[in-house]
């Protein structure tokens, strides 16, 4: 009976999957799958052999099967391993090859032979790449096959880097970067313009060889694909789709990268629900969307048609839901971020007091809060609140170089029309001029051009800052540590973060806290922020008073707004206020028309926040409430 209902809840799906609460969890299950294979071989004398995946994903795989090497014994001797692609061209020796990368995150740290380790060579002439890859796939047979292939899955649902349009029986051979795929490398060869165009790949017909195959995929970043991978039919534009040919696949999630698929998003599809008061809520306005109808006119036969027949049955009448969702939808729209001094606050979504409350605004990096934020930032400074904002980083690896040369340039200037001795600007301004003529992707500034870079957006920070209205003693530059340590470390340290942190939340103990909620990419500055701040604030809730009383507000970046039914406090924005909040935007002026980082939407941050706070805006409006020009949305955060 158990495995008839796992099948109707998992009827949408079209493949195996295994979800698991978190992605560390995750890869210490693969990571002893693949320490089975390697004894199982091993007490036969044979070769384990593996074909391995690089990016992010298997990182946690990776160092679990270092720990086992190191302190369980785990022996990679009678390992071969063949990895699944290499940018082309790529010299082993760059930072950005993937012959660094497996040396730094597994090779170096294990007991394989040299000459057990095959990974596409980058370096290849042209002419000569069709044989090699030929001979990539030969060594592959001869080695008895793949006893279990790892993967990971691009945003276009590449597997290896084969991209949309890839055949289901193609082999090994060089290919063409889908320009997201491109995007998405960026930031490790210090802009998409130095990502290759070109890789060599095992094709998915080497990948259906192998014996087993786990594909593994993190965060919410990955649920869109993952979805479209596992649920929809097979198609060449999502090449993950392939995999539903195998029958040896599976797909290895934690509840991030599952959060999208039919049983966990609208599971009132597949299956009985136990209808809590979140579900119904976002069950409502799912269908209300659904069916293009404002939340009170959605009638019994809506519900009855689209799956959601036993939540009348329980919970019924429709009109009866119908009200309790739209008022409660009702009760999260404010124009008093800071709290209505003197109203009955039973049905806000924050206290009316104290009056003056205390607002902290952290922003990861210097324009976060006005682009995220800015119309509630001038909100509650014209409300009367004591409102601080904490810059946690200083943005600085993303200015363009040209700039640092235009600053140090009006900097000379402005000396000499004042009379001031320039000869060491001079010497730092040559010396600047001649790394940057010899820069290398990626490569580390100088310190003094990372400087010029800080003092760049920290001028711009204190000017957008200034706009909303705030004094310059209320403007805070954390300049947390891990953010330079990052820049030469993978996994820097961050406990001197935490404790400056929470110095600043001892010294001004705020009412309030807005930080930046971004949880879809794992390895994002947002949410290594995000972190810092809970934690700090966790540790001060074990011992001191003040802030058991202390509320933590999520605010969204500049690419994706909360789901509908996770808003909690919309506040709604005028015309004027959001012209105001567009020339908030506007004092950092590095960030611009075409910023270092734009990420995988070519439209400028203030189109991008105010499209986003419209469309905010529209949907309040489509589910039948009042039309405001835009609206800014939040989500609190709940401590245990």
């Amino acid at each position: 009976m158990k495995r008839l209902n796992f099948f109707e809840e998992t009827r949408y799906e079209k493949l195996p999957v295994k979800v698991f609460p978190d992605k560390n969890i995750a890869s210490i299950k693969v990571a002893q799958r693949i320490a089975e294979i390697i004894k199982r071989k091993n007490s036969k004398n044979e070769y384990a052999v593996l074909g391995l995946a690089t990016g992010q994903t298997p990182v946690g795989v990776y160092a679990e099967l270092v720990r086992m090497h190191k302190e369980e014994g785990l022996s990679f001797q009678n390992v071969i391993t063949f990895n699944l692609d290499e940018y082309y061209p790529m010299k082993p020796t760059s930072a950005q090859s993937y012959v660094a990368f497996m040396n730094y995150h597994l090779f170096d740290h294990v007991d394989i032979k040299p000459e057990n380790v095959n990974i596409p060579d980058g370096t290849l002439d042209k002419e000569n790449i069709h044989d090699y890859c030929l001979q990539y796939e030969n060594k592959i047979s001869e080695a008895g096959g793949m006893d279990i292939q790892v993967l990971g899955i691009g945003r276009t649902g590449h597997i290896g880097f084969n991209e949309p349009g890839s055949a289901p029986n193609s082999g090994t051979r060089l290919v063409t970067l889908d320009d997201l795929t491109r995007s998405d490398a960026s930031r490790d060869f210090g802009g998409k313009e130095n990502v290759p165009t070109k890789a060599i790949t095992m094709g998915i017909g080497t990948i259906f060889k192998a014996k087993e195959i786990v594909l593994l995929a993190w965060s919410k970043k990955k649920a869109p694909i993952v979805k479209r991978a596992v649920e929809e039919e097979m198609s060449g534009d999502v090449p993950a789709t392939f995999l539903q040919m195998s029958d040896t696949v599976e797909f290895i999630l934690d509840e991030d990268a599952a959060s999208e698929l039919t049983r966990f998003d609208t599971p009132w599809l597949v299956k009985d629900c136990t209808w809590t008061p979140e579900l119904i809520k976002k069950a409502v306005i799912w269908l209300s969307e659904e069916t293009d109808k404002p939340i009170l006119k959605l009638t019994e036969d809506d519900y009855n048609n689209n799956g959601m027949a036993q939540l009348v049955v329980d919970k019924g009448p429709a009109y009866d839901i119908n009200i309790d969702i739209f008022n409660k939808i009702q009760h999260t729209i404010t124009g008093w971020p800071g709290g209505k001094p003197g109203a009955d606050d039973s049905q806000r979504p924050e206290r009316a007091e104290p009056a003056r409350k205390t607002s902290l605004i952290f922003s990861p990096h210097p324009d976060d809060d006005v682009i995220s934020m800015g119309g509630t930032f001038i909100r509650l400074v014209d409300q009367g609140h004591n409102v601080h904002v904490a810059y946690q980083t200083s943005g600085n690896t993303a200015i363009w170089d040209h700039d640092v040369l235009r600053f140090v340039e009006f900097a000379i200037d402005f000396n000499k029309s004042i009379g001031e001795s320039t000869e060491n600007l001079e010497s730092t301004y040559k010396k600047m001029r001649d790394f940057l003529s010899k820069k290398e992707p990626n490569q580390l500034d100088l310190k003094e051009i990372l400087n010029v870079k800080g003092f760049i957006r920290k001028t711009e920070a204190i000017a957008g800052a200034r706009f909303a209205g705030l004094p310059d003693k209320n403007i805070h530059f954390m300049n947390l540590p891990f953010y330079e340590r990052g820049k030469t470390e993978s996994n820097p340290d961050k406990e001197d973060d935490i404790v400056l942190t929470m110095e600043l939340l001892q010294k001004l103990k705020p009412n309030q806290v807005f930080a930046a909620g971004d949880f879809a990419d794992p390895h994002g500055t947002h949410i290594k922020c995000f972190n810092i701040v809970l934690e700090a604030m966790n540790r001060l809730r074990e011992k001191e008073e003040w802030i058991q009383d202390t509320w933590l507000w999520m605010y969204r970046g500049a690419w994706h707004e909360f789901e509908m039914h996770q808003i909690e406090m919309a506040v709604p924005l005028s015309p004027n206020e959001v012209i105001k909040k567009r020339n908030a935007i506007f004092k950092h002026q590095s960030q611009k028309d075409t910023p270092v980082f734009p990420g995988d939407d070519d439209r400028e941050f203030w189109v991008r926040a105010e499209d986003r706070n419209r469309e905010t805006a529209k949907c309040y409006h489509d589910l039948g409430f009042a039309e405001y020009e835009a609206m800014e949305a939040f989500v609190r955060w709940k401590f245990k």
